[in-house]
């Protein structure tokens, strides 16, 4: 009997797993592994979330998949103070944390054999595993130029921050991708996970909600955030999409079958996350403080760092050097960076190294390059 191909035969390996060599390596140093690998908060949870999330404990009914009113409301009110949405009328969602709606983005709105979404030439590799589910056509690149005049074109990823370059994208640049979507009908996912982390003045992240982006329209445009980074709920499962109304129903509908439904007690904590600056501007400082180290520490060690202005990463290279070679260098010395080719062929001779560790295990970096 013939049986279907099991759905894993379409991904590649798990992305971490091609890591584990070097954190054998990495772990076996004297000291310990310094993890600037995968990016997972190690920092607490803000204890105005630890408390709504508690309080919120004892809820045995089945939550709402839309959001409870307060956390569509939340949302709104922080989408259009971080995304510089003014206009109403957009659609908000809550989502499970953003990797997952990420990977089932493209099969959630119907794409599947014969179409073609497109992603960034060095990019987070859940895009790819997300064509692959719905059984689409990837075409990855950076100019829209190159994806010839075909009509096939459902859905363009676009990542500003990106990860794992921290290039940004100006706004002029963003709007030529959106009225290039719309003229062929096509869906413009912006992932703006890293939007509030822009470190220079001089390259300002812009959400594809924005006014100099999107027109004033959110036709046929969506921005997803998550609150892994922001406010350290990686664990939670914290995230939302908002933008073209239509869209974000269509989602919502598919969803509701689906049982895809962010937790009750989570939603009061996205909440109370999202109502909370103060603790997102103590993060972000925190953040700020240990990239200015590890890029003075990779710096001195003779690394050359690449766009990197925004974002939880730096993106780097040494002197040219193959990017296994380079994770392989930094492993012996007890520190697990991620291979730049886990994003894409052009990150081959890159290495992505994460601000998320703790400050005296960055303080500990400088020391293990220069040995």
């Amino acid at each position: 009997m013939n049986r279907p191909a099991p759905v894993s035969s379409r991904l590649p390996e798990f992305t971490w797993d091609a890591l584990d060599a070097a954190a054998a390596l990495a772990a076996a140093h004297p000291d310990g592994m310094i993890n600037l690998s995968i990016g997972t908060p190690v920092d607490p949870v803000p204890q105005v979330v630890r408390r709504a999330l508690a309080d919120a404990s004892d809820t045995p009914g089945y939550p709402l998949t839309a959001g409870t009113p307060a956390l569509r409301e939340a949302i709104a009110t922080w989408v259009r103070r971080t995304c510089g949405a003014t206009a109403d009328g957009f659609g908000v969602l809550p989502t499970i944390g953003s990797k997952e709606l990420v990977a089932w983005l493209p099969t959630l709105l119907g794409i599947g054999p014969g179409d073609v979404v497109v992603v960034p030439s060095v990019c987070y590799p859940t895009y790819s595993d997300g064509v692959r589910l719905a059984g689409a056509t990837e075409v990855r690149t950076d100019s829209l130029t190159a994806v010839g005049p075909t009509p096939r074109v459902r859905l363009v990823w676009v990542n500003s921050p990106a990860n794992p370059t921290g290039r940004v994208l100006p706004a002029a640049h963003l709007r030529k991708v959106v009225d290039w979507a719309r003229e062929r009908g096509a869906v413009v996912a912006s992932d703006e996970c890293y939007l509030p982390l822009g470190w220079s003045a001089d390259a300002e992240p812009v959400s594809v909600l924005s006014p100099e982006v999107c027109g004033g329209s959110y036709e046929g445009v969506l921005a997803v955030h998550s609150l892994s980074k922001r406010s350290n709920l990686a664990g939670y499962r914290a995230g939302l999409v908002a933008g073209d109304p239509t869209l974000v129903a269509e989602l919502l509908k598919v969803r509701k079958h689906a049982g895809m439904i962010v937790p009750a007690p989570v939603q009061a904590a996205m909440v109370a996350a999202l109502t909370d600056d103060r603790h997102a501007d103590e993060q972000r400082e925190r953040y700020r403080a240990r990239r200015e180290a590890l890029l003075a520490a990779f710096t001195g060690a003779g690394f050359t760092v690449e766009h990197s202005e925004a974002g939880l990463y730096l993106w780097l290279s040494r002197g040219g050097e193959e990017c296994w070679q380079t994770v392989d260098w930094l492993a012996r010395r007890g520190i697990l960076a991620a291979a730049g080719a886990l994003y894409g062929p052009g990150g081959s001779h890159h290495v992505r190294i994460a601000f998320t560790a703790s400050d005296e295990q960055v303080a500990a970096v400088p020391g293990r390059l220069a040995r």
